[in-house]
């Protein structure tokens, strides 16, 4: 008897657990809403002066006085540092002798010259003595000018020895101190002694490094956005100026430099300055947008209507209707019944086959087109009904997987199919766009697949180009691909178990064990 009653409950038990609903996806509504969309690539980098120059002295000796410290603003021709000018003064006054003698020179030369033409002419002299005299006064000219350009060139070292900046800008190193001397680079084989860096501020750069995926999409020109540790609230604008041809590999990843321009007037930002940049390569300003969650390919919306309790076909039927061109030529009345029959959720009717023997193969969209010379209409019926058992989920039979290989391999070869643009380019394009999505959204309560454009993208929403408004509002649904995970975890569960032992499904059941025999006493 106990036997009886134990059997009966649980079989009213598996029936009461076998007859439950399951409980149905949870999906959201979301209303469609106007954002500023900004898509950015983001690497880092320092900050670097755009022009660095290397100071240093023509004039070699001792540095007597310095003027300058690191850091200081410098305008140009500023006194930067004094170096011992004793020799350069000596050098200048023996050049100044040396003209003064050489210009008495000249004066002789020039008045014997004059008596030597006076004599030569009287016949008084030799034609040789008067050449000579000739000569003469060259030789003094000669020695003028020699003159003058060694006093030129004293008074340039002496000027030298008062070393001022070449450039406006910053003193960003200082390599040498009171006392020190230096060499000029005009007379040292080592390329002479460096005194002080300097760099302009006033407008820097940073070298950063961007990632092959992404250096498509950077453009010389293209604003970015700056961050550094010193000013975490502080962003400062910047632009791209260009992109070096010649990529870097850093732990196996490939990234081109890319150079920064950045204004910097206040010189907030210093050299060695760490940064973050996002060069925003597409901005949106107050457009359309959806949750990426919310669009759906034309691969599984089969999936998706099915989550949302539609039928796969018809979802299809409204997709294909939606996108089936108006006729040109078509009176009012046959306009008003097309609208009719799509108000109605009657499917349009196909377009008539062209004349021939030209077989018509229908795409995932809905729409018709020739098929490739040389397949018969039961070659392309297995060809769809191995795509349509794809969308479903569902694995097609090896005679419809080689024949729909086959087909796809003809119309790739064709270059647009059968029959020119409408062959196999449009339907590619359709199945590969990565600006064309579906949506369903809320009309009447009811779920409805809408056809969109989209375009520029983030992490999170979509730009809508077409297909929604701002009334409108989009169901955000769980993965297809999430759902048939759970679904086959729902099924292998139901096979390990039994296929419906009360309360596996939902919760482990409370069982009594049955009590243990006591050990036997001894």
């Amino acid at each position: 008897m106990n036997t009886t009653i134990r059997g009966v409950v649980v079989l009213l038990a598996g029936a009461i657990a076998c007859g439950k609903p399951e409980a149905a996806p949870m999906y959201e509504a979301v209303p469609v809403q106007r954002r500023t969309l900004v898509v950015s690539a983001a690497a880092s980098g320092a900050i670097e002066p755009v022009l660095t120059v290397d100071v240093k002295s023509k004039a070699s000796g001792e540095i007597i006085g310095m003027n300058v410290q690191t850091g200081d603003d410098v305008k140009t021709d500023q006194l930067l540092a004094s170096i011992d000018p004793r020799i350069p003064r000596n050098n200048l006054a023996q050049a100044q002798a040396n003209l003064a003698v050489a210009e008495a020179q000249l004066a002789n030369a020039k008045a014997q010259l004059a008596r030597s033409d006076t004599l030569y002419k009287a016949q008084a002299i030799t034609e040789t003595e008067y050449e000579n005299a000739n000569l003469g006064y060259a030789n003094a000219n000669a020695a003028v000018i020699r003159a003058r350009s060694d006093l030129e060139n004293s008074r340039d070292r002496m000027n030298d020895t008062r070393l001022r900046a070449p450039l406006a800008g910053t003193i960003i190193a200082k390599n040498v101190e009171l006392g020190t001397v230096i060499s000029s680079p005009t007379t040292d084989v080592g390329g002479g002694t460096v005194l002080f860096r300097m760099a302009n501020l006033d407008t820097v750069q940073v070298r950063t490094l961007v990632d092959e995926t992404d250096i498509g999409k950077v453009q010389p020109g293209l604003l970015a956005t700056i961050t550094v540790d010193a000013y975490p609230n502080r962003p400062f604008e910047g632009a791209v100026l260009k992109i070096e041809p010649q990529a870097t590999v850093q732990q196996n990843v490939t990234m081109f430099p890319v150079l920064v321009r950045i204004a910097n007037p206040n010189h907030l930002l210093k050299p060695g300055m760490n940064t973050e940049v996002e060069i925003h390569v597409g901005r949106r300003d107050n457009v359309i947008t959806v949750p990426n969650a919310a669009l759906r390919t034309q691969r599984d919306v089969a999936s998706a209507a099915q989550v949302l309790g539609l039928d796969p076909n018809e979802v299809q039927q409204q997709l294909a209707a939606a996108r089936q061109p108006a006729p040109a030529n078509r009176d009012s009345a046959s306009l008003g019944g097309t609208q009719a029959r799509r108000d109605s959720g009657a499917s349009a009717p196909p377009p008539a086959p062209p004349a021939g023997n030209t077989v018509m193969m229908t795409t995932p969209d809905g729409r018709q087109i020739p098929a490739p010379p040389g397949f018969t209409a039961a070659q392309v019926r297995l060809a769809q009904s191995a795509m349509q058992k794809r969308m479903r989920g569902e694995t097609p039979t090896d005679e419809e997987q080689t024949t729909a290989r086959a087909l796809f391999a003809a119309m790739r070869a064709a270059g647009g199919g059968a029959g020119g643009a409408g062959g196999a380019g449009a339907f590619r394009r359709n199945q590969g766009e990565p600006s064309s999505y579906i949506v369903f959204t809320l009309k009447k309560g009811k779920a409805t697949p809408v056809q969109i454009r989209t375009g520029l993208t983030d992490l999170d929403y979509t730009e809508v180009v077409s297909g929604l408004t701002e009334q409108d509002t989009v169901l955000v649904l769980p993965s297809a691909s999430l759902l048939n995970s759970q679904r086959d975890m729902q099924q292998r569960m139901r096979s390990v178990t039994g296929g419906g032992l009360p309360g596996l499904q939902q919760q482990q059941p409370t069982t009594t064990r049955p009590p243990q025999a006591a050990p036997a006493r001894p």
